[in-house]
């Protein structure tokens, strides 16, 4: 195994959700570069339920076995990220391992995709609790942990957190409402905790990555696809995103917070979120027969929205 990143080498690194797809890749390339890895994962289907599977092994136990045949050091976690002494236990694995913390990669997910109008408050609730609560409850012991670290030393903690947002927390996408909420929250999440943390020595970012995983292949199998020709550059490979996740790990990523990468294939974008567009103050309150005026005035100086994914 390849152990040549000297900023990732030793670092340890917890990766949730990371028996399959992204999470795989991420572990994968995490422990290539030389970081230890706690690897996460509940091992349960797509919609967060059994998994169904006659494997005696979890995918957390098949990722760590691979890790280690290669000469990499990892260790299995089976905690559920949205139960907060789950996601305590959790970082106490990385520190009975390897005796500290130095990244979070907040990537364990579900999908329950309906039509709002359908969508049921179960629904509703287990994707929020994976999703935004999972980003909440890992993070939150990470965070308390590197505070009292650049408390006790003195000195940033080189701590980093990695959240996984997405397109559809991003630009919306029809039939994932509870999917599209949780991951715009996370984008504020991310802001507030860059803002935060940063006097601790902690930087926090966000990915919106696109790639074919379990969550992908089936709503959008056609853009999902692997190339035909295996020859040519299979873009939607989760092992894609996975270096700049590695890289947000690294001690050279100490100058780079608070911001939104989204990661198609080669293609790395900054996004660029809510900002003030047109505007008019008349420095009294508004009344309601002027609005009309006043709101299309201001549309037609202001930026087409991008529309939502899927949107007929």
């Amino acid at each position: 195994m390849e152990q040549c990143t000297s900023s990732l080498a030793g670092r340890v690194v917890i990766v949730t959700g990371a028996g399959r797809g992204l999470g795989r890749a991420h572990a994968l390339e995490l422990a290539r570069h030389g970081a230890l890895v706690v690897v996460n994962d509940l091992g349960v289907s797509l919609d967060g339920g059994p998994d169904g599977t006659a494997s005696p092994s979890s995918p957390a136990d098949d990722v760590v076995a691979e890790i280690r045949a290669g000469g990499g050091r990892a260790v299995c976690s089976h905690d559920d990220v949205a139960d907060f002494e789950g996601a305590r236990r959790i970082l106490q694995a990385a520190l009975d391992s390897y005796e500290r913390l130095d990244a979070v990669v907040n990537n364990a997910g579900i999908v329950r995709d309906r039509m709002f109008v359908n969508t049921s408050e179960h629904e509703w609730d287990a994707v929020i609790a994976v999703h935004l609560k999972g980003h909440f409850c890992l993070s939150r012991h990470a965070a308390q942990h590197w505070r009292e670290i650049a408390k006790k030393t003195g000195a940033p903690a080189q701590g980093r957190i990695v959240n996984t947002s997405s397109g559809a927390g991003l630009l919306g996408s029809v039939g994932q409402g509870a999917y599209s909420a949780a991951k715009a929250a996370i984008v504020g999440l991310t802001l507030v905790q860059a803002a935060e943390l940063a006097r601790y020595g902690v930087t926090v970012n966000a990915i919106a990555p696109s790639a074919r995983t379990r969550m992908t292949e089936t709503a959008f199998a056609e853009a999902m696809g692997a190339p035909q020709d295996p020859e040519d550059f299979d873009a939607m490979a989760p092992e894609n995103v996975s270096p700049l996740v590695a890289w947000l790990c690294s001690t050279e990523s100490s100058a780079v917070t608070g911001r939104v990468f989204e990661i198609e294939g080669g293609r790395l974008t900054v996004m660029d979120g809510w900002q003030r567009a047109a505007s008019r103050d008349v420095g009294r309150r508004y009344d309601v027969a002027e609005l009309a005026g006043t709101v299309h005035a201001l549309l037609e100086r202001s930026p087409t929205p991008v529309p939502v994914y899927g949107a007929p």
